[in-house]
């Protein structure tokens, strides 16, 4: 299995996951709520899956850049992926207050480019891409 062709399908699927994560963080502190003292308490696993998901996600984003037929994509790849960067690591360090709901943007935006390139900018064959 060459991943490197599977990369928009591996994209998807991790930003998907992400995005179920994301929506599914604040049910869980709540159903949580009732069973620890500490409110920030949470399994050390929970926390590291942002950190698994931004790193599979700059794979995925890596190797769809390098199959793009598109030139553009490349732009919109890598700054989504940035933001997404951006918004987890101050999460993490919490260097700033951002609403919680922001990280969707770059999360639905990167699932919704690996669909689009999948369908529309896919290169047939190793030279398509080169010198864009």
């Amino acid at each position: 299995m060459n991943l490197r062709y599977k990369s928009d399908i591996i994209g998807a699927l991790a930003g998907s996951l992400c995005f179920v994560h994301c929506l599914a963080t604040p049910f869980f502190f709540v159903a949580q709520a009732g069973l620890a003292i500490d409110e920030a308490s949470h399994p050390w696993w929970w926390g590291t899956l942002d950190i698994l998901f931004l790193a599979i996600s700059f794979f995925a984003v890596y190797w769809s850049t390098k199959n793009t037929s598109k030139s553009w994509i490349k732009c919109v790849f890598w700054s989504l992926w940035i933001l997404l960067a951006v918004i987890v690591l101050n999460e993490k360090l919490e260097i700033g207050h951002l609403m919680e709901e922001v990280i969707y943007l770059p999360t639905l935006g990167l699932i919704s480019l690996h669909f689009y390139n999948r369908r529309y900018c896919r290169c047939e064959d190793d030279n398509c891409c080169t010198d864009q």
